[in-house]
């Protein structure tokens, strides 16, 4: 069955250009409205711009790393609803709980399927009818 998320606005955030160009590509196949940032500052102009239905957003990034940009997204009201999911290449424990601290909604470790990817926005995101 192809997935069809036509008129989902989508936040990538991650320095990787090759996992945004990925998760860009499966996304905006399955009708999404793509926008990506390299880091959490990047990020932060762009989601006030963009009002994403969902943020997947990457932990190790440099000047703003995934928890503190979670955190700041979490602590916005206009933001506090919005699914946030980690991204990493870690699959360890603390790193899961770390992400549960600052208010992520779930966790995806890296390299993620589309499956992963389109099982965590229908979990997340109700069906835009």
């Amino acid at each position: 069955m192809e997935e069809n998320f036509d008129g989902l606005k989508v936040m990538i955030i991650d320095d990787s250009k090759t996992i945004r160009r990925t998760a860009e590509t499966l996304l905006q196949k399955a009708g999404c409205e793509v926008f990506s940032a390299v880091d959490g500052f990047d990020a932060l102009a762009k989601i006030a711009d963009s009002h994403p239905d969902i943020i997947f957003v990457d932990i190790m990034m440099p000047r703003l790393d995934g928890y503190q940009t979670c955190a700041l997204i979490k602590n916005n009201l206009t933001f506090k609803k919005t699914p946030v999911i980690m991204l990493s290449s870690k699959d360890g424990l603390f790193d899961k709980a770390k992400g549960r601290i600052v208010g992520s909604d779930e966790y995806l470790t890296k390299p993620f399927s589309k499956e992963e990817l389109f099982s965590a926005i229908r979990q997340y995101v109700p069906a835009k009818a």
